[in-house]
Order: C-alpha cells, then sequence, then structure tokens
C-alpha cells in the first residue's frame, strides 16, 4: 500500500472512531452491533486496490489526495426553494424526498397525498420503530457472495439516514417517488453516506426517480446504497440520473433481489463527476423474473465513469437485459465491468448484455469487459461490445447541408445515446438529460489529437 492509501485510511479510521463515540445511544442494539461489524471489516480490510478485480481499472488515488470530512448538520445552509424549484420535475405530479448534503430535507419535501399502503418516511424514522424489511437489510448486507466491500463498510458505518418505502401488496402508486439529492458547497469538501430501502409488496406497481445535483459547484464525495426488494409479480421503474459538479465523486451500489414473475427496469445517465462508479448488483431469487437494465455514460476530458454490473440468475426462467452506451472525449476514461452469471439450475435463462462506445479523441479510453458465467445448459445468451468514432462520412453529408462541424458532431453523438435518453419515461427529465449532454458536449473540444 502507498503512503497516501496508507494516509486515506488512517484518516477514514479515524471518522469511524469519532463516529462510533458520538452516535446517539438510542439506537437498537442489533443496529449498534452491525455498525461496530462494518467499522471491524474497515479496520481490517481498509481499501481496494489495483489487485482486486473489480477494481482494476478505477483507482481511489484521489482518496489519498483529498481529505472529505462528513457532513456538519450544523454548518450546511440550504439552498433557498427557487433553488429546488429549478431542480425539480415538472411534467408530473411527484411524491419528493429532498436530501441536502446526504441529511433529509423535510421542509423542501413532499410527502402528501400518499396513497393507501403506501409509506416513504425517513429512514431513521423506520429504524426506530424497528421493522423487520429494515432488520433484514441490514443483517443480509454482509451474507454471502456480494458482501459489502469498503465502501459500503462506510457507509453502514457512518450513514445519517436515507429513505424507506414501502409500497403494499396489489397497490399501483400511479405518480413517481423522487429522491432528490442536493449537494450544496462548504467551507470543507463532505463526505455523504446516504441509505436507501424499497420494498415493493406482491402485485404492486411504482416508479422510483433517483437524482443527484449539484449547486454552486459543490466539492465532495457521495457514497450511497440503495437495496431494493421486487416482491412476486410486483413491477418498478427505476429512474436515475447522476448530474453531479466537475469537482464531485460519486459511488453508487445498488442491489436489486427480485422474486417470482416481477419486473425491474432500471434506466441510468451518468454525465457528471470527476470520478463516478455506478455498481449494479441483480439477484433472481423466483422464476418468471425479468429485469432490464440501460444506461448511458460521458467520460469528459480527465474524467473518470465506471459501470460494473453483477446479474445473478440462480434459478429458471428468468430473463435479463443490459444495455450501455459511453461517449468519450479529451483524456476521459471509462470504464464497462458488466457480468452475468448462470447457476447449473437457472435453466430457460434468457440474457442479453451489450456495451457500445464513442470515442471522440483519440486519447480517451475505456476498458470494457461484458462477461458470460454459465454452469447451465438449456439457456440463451448474448454479450457483446463495440468501441468506434464518428462517421466521418455522416459528418461530411451533414456538411453539406449546411450543418456546421460542431453542430454536426453534436448531432450524430446525441443520435447514438438517444435509444438511452428516450427510455426514461418522464418528459421532463428526459428533457433534462438530454440538455445536460447538449452542455457537455458543447464544451467538449472533439479534437482528434
Amino acid at each position: 500500500m502507498n503512503t497516501s492509501a496508507e494516509s486515506a485510511v488512517l484518516h477514514y479510521r479515524k471518522m469511524l472512531a469519532r463516529g462510533r463515540t458520538q452516535r446517539s445511544s438510542g439506537q437498537p442494539a442489533w443496529l449498534a452491533d452491525i455498525r461496530d461489524a462494518a467499522v471491524a471489516r474497515f479496520e481490517r480490510d481498509g481499501f481496494p486496490g489495483v489487485r482486486d478485480e473489480d477494481w482494476r481499472y478505477t483507482s481511489l488515488d484521489f482518496l489519498g489526495q483529498q481529505v472529505f470530512e462528513v457532513v456538519n448538520p450544523d454548518g450546511d445552509t440550504p439552498p433557498d426553494l427557487q433553488d429546488i424549484a429549478d431542480l425539480t420535475l415538472t411534467d408530473t405530479p411527484t411524491t419528493r424526498v429532498v436530501f441536502v448534503n446526504g441529511r433529509f430535507n423535510r421542509a423542501l419535501s413532499d410527502l402528501a397525498g400518499l396513497a393507501p399502503g403506501v409509506v416513504v418516511e425517513e429512514l431513521n424514522e423506520a429504524i426506530s420503530r424497528d421493522t423487520a424489511v429494515i432488520r433484514e437489510h441490514f443483517t443480509s448486507l454482509g451474507r454471502g457472495d456480494g458482501a459489502m466491500d469498503a465502501f459500503g463498510a462506510l457507509n453502514t458505518a457512518l450513514t445519517e439516514g436515507g429513505v424507506f418505502v414501502a409500497v403494499g401488496d396489489g397497490v399501483t402508486v400511479d405518480t413517481p417517488i423522487e429522491l432528490l439529492h442536493v449537494s450544496v458547497r462548504t467551507a470543507e469538501p463532505r463526505m455523504m453516506h446516504p441509505r436507501h430501502v424499497v420494498a415493493m409488496g406482491a402485485g404492486s406497481r411504482a416508479t422510483l426517480v433517483e437524482r443527484y445535483v449539484t449547486v454552486n459547484d459543490s466539492h465532495h464525495f457521495t457514497n450511497v446504497m440503495v437495496h431494493i426488494r421486487v416482491g412476486e409479480g410486483a413491477v418498478l421503474t427505476h429512474e436515475r440520473a447522476q448530474e453531479e459538479s466537475p469537482d464531485a465523486y460519486h459511488l453508487a451500489a445498488v442491489r436489486v433481489e427480485q422474486a417470482q414473475n416481477s419486473r425491474y427496469r432500471q434506466v441510468t445517465a451518468s454525465l457528471g463527476g470527476a470520478w463516478a462508479r455506478t455498481g449494479i448488483r441483480v439477484e433472481f431469487e423466483g422464476e418468471g423474473a425479468v429485469a432490464e437494465l440501460d444506461g448511458l455514460y460521458l467520460a469528459g476530458d480527465r474524467q473518470l465513469n465506471d459501470i460494473h454490473l453483477d446479474v445473478r440468475h440462480e434459478v429458471p426462467n428468468c430473463e435479463s437485459q443490459e444495455r450501455f452506451r459511453g461517449i468519450l472525449d479529451g483524456r476521459g476514461r471509462a470504464v464497462f465491468d458488466g457480468r452475468v452469471f448462470v447457476a447449473r439450475d437457472a435453466q430457460g435463462t434468457n440474457a442479453r448484455l451489450s456495451n457500445d462506445n464513442l470515442l471522440l479523441s483519440r486519447n480517451a479510453e475505456v476498458d470494457t469487459k461484458p462477461q458470460l458465467e454459465i454452469y447451465a445448459d438449456d439457456v440463451r445468451c448474448s454479450h457483446g461490445t463495440t468501441v468506434g468514432q464518428l462517421d466521418e462520412a455522416m459528418i461530411f453529408y451533414l456538411r453539406s447541408r449546411g450543418i456546421g462541424p460542431e453542430e454536426a458532431r453534436q448531432m450524430l453523438c446525441l443520435g447514438f445515446a438517444g435509444e438511452s435518453i428516450d427510455a426514461f419515461s418522464s418528459e421532463a427529465l428526459k428533457g433534462r438529460v438530454e440538455a445536460g449532454l447538449r452542455h457537455r458536449l458543447m464544451v467538449l473540444p472533439f479534437s482528434t489529437n
């Protein structure tokens, strides 16, 4: 371990020690034990390195170069209501949960008009009620394959809240539930650890919108965990948009467990941040379940964007489809590490995995590794990847029609990303993602060097 890495581990060990001392004595004993185990896990192993297969292509050097402190609840000033209004989705009514620098902000949230059978509450409130779902969520994290890593341990030990969403059996939620994370500038760089738990009852239907935005170019590190259980026959649409500032660092771990005949559809757009990594793990626990994952990522000059997938077919007759597209420019780097695992008993599996990348510069780099690990013999599985550049013939054609070179390149990039953008159900969110991509493309140099 190098000196900067050792220094980073020492800093976060001290942070964990302070958190253990300051933590409320009112927390349940079972949660205190889990937090203590997470602290011990981090103290034992520290951060992963290049020898860890999951982190071979993704450097954590920034942790040794930048010190992040936990958010000070007494020192943070929330943005005013106009800031929030400018950031909200306007095309449809929503149940909105707002987090400012990783902490729930009740004044800016809108939890009115929840349908019967729907619970949307701060995670700490659910913990205080000691619900079975919450206890199972925390106790399951360290079990078996995919046990929490260093960042999961930090989140478990340091999280000060998030949201608990529960949709009862047979309940349909007609309006989206939006989790809006707003980061504002603080005197020193902050590290945030929100935790969200979503439980979909049998036969329920809902749309969850998860967004990350920045006010005043905040310099921060978001370390978020999302745990979703989709009950038998339930349908969940999950839309994610990460649009944080160029000075931000973002790490998301999304874990999804699907029961029999459930459907889970996720659309992800990762556009911002100096360093961003999205880890998605889907586990099929009952036959007939379907998962669709669609994503778009952008890596501008000296920006890293990492997508990590682990889709596990443990039972027969399930279907998954993963489609991710990336646009890279300058010295931008992207990592796509996608794995589909098919167990010996998972006969009748249908899985398709694809990753397509568009490089706008000769110095841009993508490490793409789609993988199929199959132990069953009655399956239909495919995977593929492409890495290419803009079609100069198409650029020439557009220029011959009076379109300037920069606009022509932007049009082709938007065409490449169009299918992923169109996958968003909200027109307002679709418009925000497209506008964000247009803005980023405008500032990219489109160099050939």
